[in-house]
């Protein structure tokens, strides 16, 4: 077994394989939450590495190229923004009040439950990205000294639960408007609810992805000062 994980590129071809057949089975059931790619990929990998007792540093090595490839990816987050930026413009005042009033909550209720969990810092400094997209929340988890692993873990359950719960919860509290909710989603669930939204209408996708990059951008400024009085 371990002649098969030293390939060089077993790793990358494990990636892309379980990444592949995990986005045909989520379009291929209705887009259904819990089935979301990425945190099927991520259950997929980990029990192959498990199975097969390759070691994590080997596997991070064979993935190098898609480490590398987060830096575009964060880059390309821009687009969103370009593509809805007039309307995010004409309704500037609602915005910067949900950016406000919703990083306040996401915040609050991420430091209160781990603080009521009896969570020491290093699980705290890990879980306060956790409403960030991955490439943005990685770089601020390393940037808080946190446990990188476990910031990715608490991101995917964060991002299903939204995925899952959001739009429901919009729909029971009568939220009909397709930006409301494509905003609200985005926020809170970063890339795993954008593309649940998107199944819904582009309108509401396409303000779950500003709503990500925004949310992204203030809480790359916040949570190290956050971290800082908390943890």
């Amino acid at each position: 077994m371990s002649a098969l994980y030293e390939l060089p590129v077993f790793g990358l071809s494990l990636t892309l394989a379980t990444y592949l057949c995990s986005l045909w089975l989520y379009q291929r059931l209705g887009r259904p939450g819990l089935l979301s790619p990425v945190l099927v990929t991520v259950i997929g990998v980990a029990a192959v590495l498990q199975l097969t007792g390759m070691p994590y540093d080997l596997y991070m090595q064979q993935v190098a190229l898609l480490t590398l490839l987060l830096g575009p990816a964060t880059v390309a987050l821009a687009l969103p923004l370009l593509r809805n930026g007039h309307a995010l413009a004409s309704s500037a005042p609602a915005v910067v009040a949900t950016l406000v009033v919703g990083g306040a909550v996401s915040i609050s209720v991420t430091v209160g439950a781990m603080v009521a969990l009896g969570a020491d810092d290093a699980m705290l400094r890990a879980a306060l990205p956790r409403s960030v997209t991955s490439p943005v929340g990685l770089s601020i988890a390393d940037a808080l000294g946190a446990s990188v692993p476990m910031a990715v873990v608490l991101t995917l359950i964060s991002g299903v639960l939204g995925a899952v719960v959001g739009p429901a919860l919009l729909s029971l509290v009568r939220v009909r408007d397709e930006r409301a909710r494509g905003f609200a989603v985005g926020m809170t669930s970063h890339g795993i609810g954008t593309s649940r939204v998107l199944g819904e209408s582009t309108v509401s996708g396409g303000w779950s992805s500003a709503a990500m990059v925004l949310n992204a951008l203030v809480m790359t400024v916040t949570l190290p000062a956050v971290a800082q009085l908390v943890a």
